[in-house]
C-alpha cells in the first residue's frame, strides 16, 4: 500500500531537552496506528509536529507525497490532516448539524451539496438522529462522535485521534472502537490512547515511544508480548514475570 502519510527522522528538542528523537513511520488508507508509551514519552509532541501546531527541527512530514514539513497548521488542516481530541471542542452555541457543515463550507473539497455531505458525516459517526440538538447540551460520547465528525467534515486524508476514549464508560469504549474501525477504511488513522484493550480491538500495529524515540512497532499482540515493551510501559521486568 502507499503511504498517506510518511514521516522520516522527525526530531524536536525544547533547550537542553528531546522530546521527539529521529521518529519515522507510514500510515496508509485503512490502517490505524496506534501510538502508546509512558507519560512524558513524546506522543503528544509528535502529534504536533504531524499537524503543525508545533515544527520539528529536523526530517520530513509528507500527505500524500507532498512534503509538509515547514507547512503552518491551517495549511495541513486544508491538505488534509484533521485532528480529534481528548477534550472535544465543539462550536457550543451550535446545533450538531451545523458544526459539521461549518467544516464542510470551510474545506478545500468542493462538495455541490454541502447539506448532504454533513448529513453523510454525521451518520458514519451515529449522530444523524440528533443532528438538530445543541452541541453544548450533549452527553459525553456524543461529544467524541461530533469530535471525529467535524475531523473528517473537512475532507481529512489523515487522522489524529488523541486520546480520544479518555473519560468514556467500558461500553463507550467499545462504541468508539467501532467508529474508529468504520472511518479507518477511508482514512489513515494514529490513534494515541492509554486504553490498551481499544487499541488492540481497531489498530492493525502499535507504535511504541519511550523518551521521545521509537522503541519497537509491530502487529498488537507482538509488541504487547515484548518483554521491553512489559518492562517499559506496563512496569512489569522480566525478572519479576518469571518470579510470579
Amino acid at each position: 500500500m502507499v503511504a498517506v502519510l510518511d514521516v522520516a527522522d522527525v526530531s524536536k528538542r525544547y533547550g537542553a531537552k528531546l522530546v521527539v528523537d529521529k521518529v519515522s513511520l507510514a500510515v496508509s488508507t485503512g490502517e490505524c496506528l496506534g501510538i502508546i508509551g509512558p507519560n512524558g514519552a513524546g506522543k503528544t509532541t509528535l502529534f504536533n509536529l504531524l499537524d503543525g501546531s508545533a515544527q520539528s527541527d529536523s526530517g520530513t512530514v509528507s500527505v500524500a507525497g507532498e512534503d509538509i514539513s515547514r507547512w503552518p497548521q491551517y495549511r495541513r488542516a486544508r491538505l488534509g490532516v484533521g485532528r480529534a481530541y481528548q477534550v472535544p471542542r465543539p462550536f457550543t452555541g451550535l446545533t450538531v448539524y451545523e458544526n459539521v457543515l461549518a467544516g464542510i463550507e470551510h474545506s478545500p473539497v468542493a462538495s455541490a451539496r454541502p447539506g448532504q455531505r454533513a448529513l453523510e458525516v454525521l451518520e458514519k459517526v451515529g449522530l444523524a438522529d440528533k443532528r438538530n440538538m445543541i452541541a453544548g447540551r450533549l452527553p459525553l460520547l456524543d461529544r467524541k462522535r461530533l469530535e471525529l465528525a467535524k475531523a473528517v467534515s473537512v475532507g481529512s486524508k489523515v487522522l489524529l485521534l488523541d486520546e480520544v476514549a479518555g473519560g468514556l464508560t467500558e461500553g463507550e469504549v467499545f462504541e468508539l472502537v467501532e467508529m474508529v474501525i468504520q472511518l479507518k477504511r477511508e482514512h489513515a488513522v494514529l490513534w494515541i490512547e492509554h486504553i490498551a484493550h481499544a487499541l488492540m480491538a481497531a489498530t492493525d500495529r502499535l507504535l511504541v515511544l519511550h523518551f521521545g524515540a521509537k522503541l519497537i512497532e509491530g502487529p498488537p499482540q507482538e509488541v504487547m508480548s515484548a518483554p521491553i515493551v512489559k518492562e517499559v510501559y506496563l512496569g512489569i521486568s522480566v525478572d519479576d514475570a518469571a518470579g510470579a
